[in-house]
């Protein structure tokens, strides 16, 4: 019996066949991948530059510093005005860095078919980069004004610039191999030094030097000037050998234009603003003062919903109503009288409040030996004390002998407290922006008011303006358990009857015809109270006005019992208090 090799399978007659490999199939490539497949596998010689290899080697990679540099002012533009149109710098900011982010990766996929041309490609996409974020503030704030809200557009404008942005580096990385070759490592560690060292200047130069000499409009477009320059100079000079005659003469006419049209729009920016603030804000606008801190615009004839007369003086704090000549009486009235009616009152703190307001209904009392306002923008108390319908409003309350303004952060003022050496205060009054603002939970967090507890004189009172109760309850229900978990108790209140639409201490962007943004209510349909807190050490304050102050204008005992009752009716009860780790300021 003959014995079948074990490599044979059982019932195979003789040794298997050697296997034959099929044909292979054509390609099926397309002409232009194969082509540029062709081009990557192909050593690629060296450009021809008008300049030694070490000097074009430093301008390519002085154009990566200058990009990256105008890339990051173009992010924090979109990251400021989006914070300053919709209200929520924490939303926002995180909406704008992540669409960003994602947009960067994807424009680098997408620049990898550019790199056969890479001269042309970086061309057009900094042209593209110019045009798209040098007046990428200029539409928002269009789009805001005329039509209203600015969240989709926000994103469309950070989904584009990233992809731009992001298509840089694969090309720039190109260029620079095609001065000298060198190792990829060694080439990525230059441009990424140069791009990161860029990043940092840009993101020092927007907040101290674009916006508080040009302002976001103006900055942008001058910023994206000098990136259609840099990216023109580079591409147009340096690498002009890697270009044909047509696409020399394609990028030219587009860099030219694209110039023109950002040097057109710094032209005509001012009026562009004026137009727009008229839009926004929905009367004369008298005064316009960019600070370090942010934008004042002092209005006449804002006009409100069912109203056939304007209502007169209002003041706005990066598009936020925080004062309304109509109703700016009966919101400080309530703040201060009932604070000041508690008990001793010889020494006051005034937390905010730099346009002198609530410090006037302070001065109304007799008895009052000093006060210090604590205010973060000096801009504020400079218009309050020299803008004359302000300060008619304020009775020139801020000149007062008895007044001592300190210019600083309200959280950091208290931290230090500079007077330590003196008596603690007897009243302290928080006229500061609503909770809801995400840039201000810091103002009302637990370790804030234990701040402010411990500046207070054993009878002391804290009053604390907490946003509006009806609108957002939970907000201004955790605003009181905060202040209890910080050691003081509590007398809640809240006023209403407005006078107009119009709000007073509201921290609501304006879109168009004076419109809240974003689909927030409007002047018409604005929340109909203001929500108060009064607190103490030991037992809770009382809420009344004393016989012995003087007679409110705008706002009584009648009123102030109704206050505490309205309140209560709405308590929220078992919230957690908000902290600086762990903020709880979002309905």
């Amino acid at each position: 019996m003959i014995e079948m090799p074990a490599s044979v399978p059982a019932g195979a007659s003789g040794p298997a066949p050697p296997r034959e490999e099929p044909p292979r199939a054509p390609s099926q490539a397309a002409p232009q991948e194969q082509e540029q497949a062709r081009e990557q596998e192909r050593p690629q010689e060296l450009a021809r530059l008008p300049v030694p290899p070490g000097a074009g080697r430093f301008l390519v990679l002085a154009t990566v510093f200058v990009c990256a540099a105008c890339g990051l002012v173009y992010e924090l533009e979109l990251v400021a005005l989006g914070s300053h149109l919709a209200g929520d710098s924490v939303t926002h900011t995180s909406v704008v860095l992540s669409v960003m982010v994602f947009a960067m990766g994807l424009g680098s996929l997408l620049a990898k078919r550019l790199r056969t041309r890479a001269a042309a490609g970086f061309g057009i996409v900094e042209a593209l980069l110019a045009l798209v974020g040098g007046g990428s503030a200029m539409a928002l704030y269009a789009y805001f004004a005329w039509v209203g809200g600015s969240v989709a557009v926000l994103i469309g404008f950070s989904l584009v610039i990233g992809v731009l942005i992001g298509a840089e580096m694969p090309l720039l990385m190109t260029l620079i191999q095609r001065i000298r070759k060198q190792d990829a490592g060694g080439a990525v560690a230059d441009l990424f030094a140069a791009d990161y060292v860029g990043a940092l200047v840009g993101g020092l130069a927007f907040p101290f030097l674009l916006l508080p000499l040009m302002g976001q409009l103006p900055g942008a477009l001058a910023v994206g000037t000098v990136n259609a320059v840099a990216g023109g100079v580079l591409v147009l000079w340096l690498f002009r050998g890697d270009l044909s005659p047509r696409s020399r003469r394609v990028l030219l006419l587009v860099n030219a234009l694209v110039v023109a049209l950002l040097v057109t729009g710094v032209a005509v920016v001012d009026s562009f603003e004026q137009a727009a603030r008229r839009a926004v804000y929905g009367g004369e606008v008298r005064t316009v003062r960019n600070t370090a801190v942010q934008e004042i615009v002092l209005t006449e004839g804002v006009r409100h919903s069912g109203a056939s007369e304007p209502a007169g003086f209002g003041m706005f704090l990066d598009g936020r109503l925080r004062v309304c000549g109509v109703d700016e009486r009966r919101y400080h009235e309530a703040l201060v009288h009932p604070a000041m009616a508690a008990g001793p009152h010889g020494r006051v703190l005034v937390l905010g409040g730099g346009d002198g307001l609530a410090l006037r209904e302070v001065l109304r009392h007799p008895g009052v030996e000093s006060v210090t306002v604590v205010e973060l923008d000096p801009g504020v108390v400079e218009l309050a004390r020299t803008d004359p319908v302000l300060g008619r409003l304020n009775r020139r309350s801020l000149d007062d002998p008895r007044v001592r303004v300190e210019t600083g952060d309200a959280f950091d003022w208290l931290r230090s407290r500079p007077d330590s050496g003196r008596p603690p205060y007897d009243v302290i009054v928080s006229d500061l922006p609503d909770p809801g603002a995400s840039d201000s939970s810091r103002l009302y967090s637990q370790e804030f008011f234990g701040l402010a507890a411990r500046a207070l004189s054993e009878r002391g009172r804290l009053a604390v303006h907490a946003g509006p109760a009806g609108e957002s309850p939970r907000t201004y229900w955790t605003v009181e358990a905060t202040l209890r978990t910080a050691g003081l108790r509590t007398a809640p209140y809240t006023v209403d009857g407005r006078l107009s639409g119009l709000t007073a201490g509201s921290d609501r962007p304006r879109g168009r015809d004076g419109t809240a943004a974003e689909g927030r209510d409007g002047p018409g349909d604005g929340p109909g109270d203001w929500g108060f807190v009064l607190a103490a050490h030991g037992t809770p304050p009382p809420l009344a006005l004393g016989p012995e102050g003087p007679a409110p204008h705008a706002f009584g005992a009648a009123d102030l019992r109704r206050a505490a009752a309205r309140a209560e009716q709405n308590r929220i009860a078992g919230l957690r208090p908000s902290t600086l780790t762990h903020p709880r300021y979002r309905d």
